[in-house]
């Protein structure tokens, strides 16, 4: 013991201010094992060093590591072709502008991030092999791999790097990244120093900067310095396992091995990758059921229930902090008065979706993009459930009753059953609700403000996709410059908080922040979080090594037949 706490010393004389006093919040009970893992990780400690110390500081307890693999490399078998079911790519590919699931999991399989986001929430290097902020966390270092090269075995390096999140931090990019990038980075920000080193200078300190280099920012594959986006579609050029064979728009994309990739740990097992696109949620089910894919990357248990039920399925299930976002113009009649957002919120049943309508496959949603599967979310704050009586007395207070109110949205998965829902349960206070459900292009226009049914309807209900932390939840449709703000929301005390929370460099901090915000949400009530679902995978029985994120990214390179 005397000799292991002496290493203890030694490696602790080395360490930040800001590393040290996470090691004191895991040795005092603060965090758990798998929080100080995950810590330890986004502040740039190496898994060896976190592991070592999680095991000399702690109780002992082995951490997985797992990035979210479902089988070993020794239980899959060489060769063959892996199919696998998307949805159709509901934009063009091109990596600036992707802002939906299908696409962002075909730029992942070609292009690769700086790190990882898997599925414990845990930041994992991939093209950076490490990094470290400054004392106040406004300045981020990053080591960038070595010897990695594009697929045409062009060497990549910092330069690429810097130039690829330049462009995608500058606002005449019209990049799908400035929704995370909008306070935190600005062009220039960041600077290749040498071939090896990319330094962040950030707008404000940022305590989870990792995950906005991460594959959570899914727009941020790194391409050659001097690419044009535009052209991404041609050739799918990256870092990653696979090369592009054949892309079809509309129908799928056929990969073979990429020679050049550099982890050798991580060569694909399968000699193709097929990817087939789906439009329709049925014709998916009907597809994995029918031996048309292998596996099904994700399925709503609404239109996938029978896959819940299939002996012949396995499903992979995260929880996630996935979910839709019901927004109220607070600007607008009848919701710019609070009072009868609340009554909104209080309309709706919860109980009715989280265990009719999705099988129990998710969590409850208090209001704020503070999900439960978030660390930092403060469980204490009561939990909003529904109040009819209370709700038409709101109504009351604020002179309104018995209106009329568009609601819109779009074909996705359940939230047309949603919309339902809400149209139901608003009808007990007398609030007609006309459902307005259009497909994915008619609904986010040009994604921006004035040319949106997104931005700018009344009543809307928009899809968010999994973030391994809050931030991009908190700043683009809550904050008063967000960049997707459909409900309008302007709040400088709400703005403060956020700075709060996202400067924070320890969890007691972020969740003091945290606590703050989920019940000023609960009272301004802009944004009704009803629920966060969890991701579902399915793959046939005789499948395995498949490794997905909740965020939609789907690795098959160490994925086949069972052994």
């Amino acid at each position: 013991m005397k000799e292991i706490q002496l290493r203890v010393d030694a490696v602790r004389a080395e360490r930040s201010e800001l590393e040290n006093h996470i090691i004191d919040e895991y040795r005092a009970g603060y965090i758990d094992r798998r929080e100080f893992v995950r810590r330890g990780a986004v502040v740039g400690m190496s898994l060896q060093l976190v592991s070592f110390l999680a095991t000399a500081c702690g109780s002992g307890d082995k951490e997985s590591g797992s990035n979210g693999a479902e089988a070993n490399k020794a239980d899959v078998k060489k060769g063959g072709v892996l199919r696998t079911g998307l949805q159709t790519p509901g934009s063009d590919l091109d990596p600036i502008v992707v802002n939906n699931q299908g696409a962002l999991a075909v730029l992942g399989q070609s292009g690769e991030y700086l790190i990882y986001s898997d599925r414990n929430l845990k930041p994992v290097p991939r093209l950076a092999e490490s990094w470290k902020p400054n004392r106040d966390a406004s300045q981020w270092t990053f080591n960038i791999r070595q010897g990695v090269k594009f697929q045409d075995g062009k060497p990549m390096t910092a330069q690429d790097v810097a130039a690829t999140f330049n462009l995608h931090a500058d606002p005449k990019s019209g990049s799908n990244a400035l929704s995370a990038f909008t306070g935190v980075l600005s062009k220039g920000g960041a600077q290749a120093v040498d071939d090896k080193t990319v330094v962040f200078e950030l707008e404000a300190p940022n305590g989870n900067f990792p995950f906005n280099t991460s594959s959570d920012n899914y727009n941020l594959i790194i391409l050659p310095k001097g690419f044009d986006p535009s052209k991404w579609p041609k050739t799918f050029p990256g870092t990653g396992p696979w090369k592009l064979e054949k892309y079809t728009p509309e129908v799928g994309v056929n990969y073979t091995r990429n020679p050049n990739y550099w982890d050798k740990a991580r060569q694909p097992l399968p000699d193709r990758n097929e990817i087939k696109f789906y439009e329709k949620p049925e014709a998916a089910v009907l597809g994995i059921q029918g031996d048309e894919v292998d596996l099904l990357a994700q399925f709503s248990p609404v239109d996938g229930k029978p896959l819940l039920t299939d002996s012949n399925i396995n499903v992979i299930e995260l929880r996630a902090s996935q979910h839709r976002q019901l927004h109220m113009r607070t600007d607008k009649e009848p919701f710019n008065d609070k009072r009868v957002r609340q009554a909104v919120a209080l309309l709706i049943n919860r109980d009715n979706i989280v265990k009719g309508l999705l099988e129990e496959k998710s969590d409850y949603g208090n209001d704020s993009p503070f999900a439960p599967v978030y660390p930092s979310t403060d469980k204490s704050v009561p939990q909003r459930k529904q109040d009819v009586e209370k709700a038409k007395a709101l109504l009351a207070d604020a002179g309104v009753k018995n209106f009329d109110i568009e609601l819109r949205t779009w074909q996705v998965f359940e939230v047309p059953q949603y919309a339902q829902l809400i149209q139901q349960d608003l009808k007990a206070a007398g609030i007609n609700i006309k459902l307005n459900i259009t497909d994915a292009a008619s609904y986010y226009g040009d994604a921006v403000y004035g040319k949106s049914p997104w931005l700018d309807s009344t009543f809307g209900i928009t899809e968010y996709g999994h973030r391994g932390v809050p931030n991009v939840f908190l700043g683009a449709p809550l904050k008063s410059d967000g960049t997707w703000n459909s409900a309008h929301f302007k709040n400088k005390e709400y703005d403060k908080l956020v700075v709060e929370y996202v400067s924070a460099l320890d969890l007691q901090s972020q969740r003091t922040a945290a606590k703050k915000i989920q019940e000023l949400l609960l009272d301004e009530v802009p944004i009704v979080f009803a629920y966060f679902y969890f991701y579902l995978t399915a793959t046939k029985l005789d499948v395995a090594g498949v490794d997905v994120s909740a965020m939609g990214h789907v690795d098959v390179a160490q994925a086949g037949q069972k052994a």
